[in-house]
């Protein structure tokens, strides 16, 4: 079955997550790198804890909590600094590809989404910052749900919404634990692999590996 829908992971896929810290690495200092790396990974972390124990936090608290906690690691960070941060990440930077990919999959009448861990109101700010209201059918978010992906509920948000079955649906993601899920709910799972990281989950193949967005168009359905 040839996909009709591409629906995108936003914060690595779409946004830069380490934007924010770029930004205001001044105020950081030189650990901010490295702040940036752990605020992603113990932002990641606590979206599976809390969808496994049941007490969920929404991704702005989730994103604040982790935050917290990799500047505290770090030395601490003023709070204005933090305050900057976590107003920064509502408006992250889209890598460059981002735009033409989604202009050139409507370009052939393909329905396009985002399908993300991200509220609603974050979604709308960083899809506003970045210009590409236009260019997406639909912005699902987890929010409704109580709980984060890897849920398989999470992957029928997108399945519901659009009216198909899950081969229907091209799925890409930076994050191979997501790409892993995608592809065992039944997506045609993509794993945009921007860095060059090794695979993993071999019983969990990607159907593709791109090094950016831009080759997407241009896959067979």
């Amino acid at each position: 079955m040839p996909c009709t829908v591409f629906a995108f992971d936003a914060y690595g896929t779409l946004f830069d997550v380490h934007a924010a810290a770029a930004r205001h690495r001044d105020e950081i200092g030189p650990q901010a790198q490295p702040l940036s790396d752990l605020w992603r990974t113990k932002q990641l972390e606590y979206t599976w804890i809390r969808t496994m124990t049941g007490t969920y936090r929404d991704f702005a608290a989730v994103t604040a909590d982790a935050l917290d906690f990799a500047s505290a690691r770090f030395g601490g960070i003023s709070p204005a600094t933090r305050a900057n941060l976590l107003a920064t990440y509502e408006k992250l930077d889209a890598f460059a590809d981002v735009k033409a990919c989604l202009a050139a999959l409507m370009a052939k009448g393909l329905r396009t989404a985002i399908l993300s861990n991200g509220t609603p109101a974050m979604l709308k700010a960083a899809v506003e910052a970045a210009g590409i209201s236009g260019l997406l059918d639909a912005t699902l978010s987890v929010d409704p749900l109580g709980f984060y992906k890897t849920r398989p509920e999470v992957y029928a948000l997108v399945t519901s919404h659009f009216g198909v079955k899950p081969e229907a649906v091209s799925f890409q993601s930076s994050n191979r634990w997501d790409v892993a899920a995608g592809a065992k709910f039944g997506f045609r799972a993509v794993w945009i692999n921007r860095t060059g990281q090794p695979d993993e989950y071999p019983d969990m193949a990607p159907a593709h590996v791109l090094p950016s967005l831009a080759p997407l168009a241009e896959l067979d359905g």
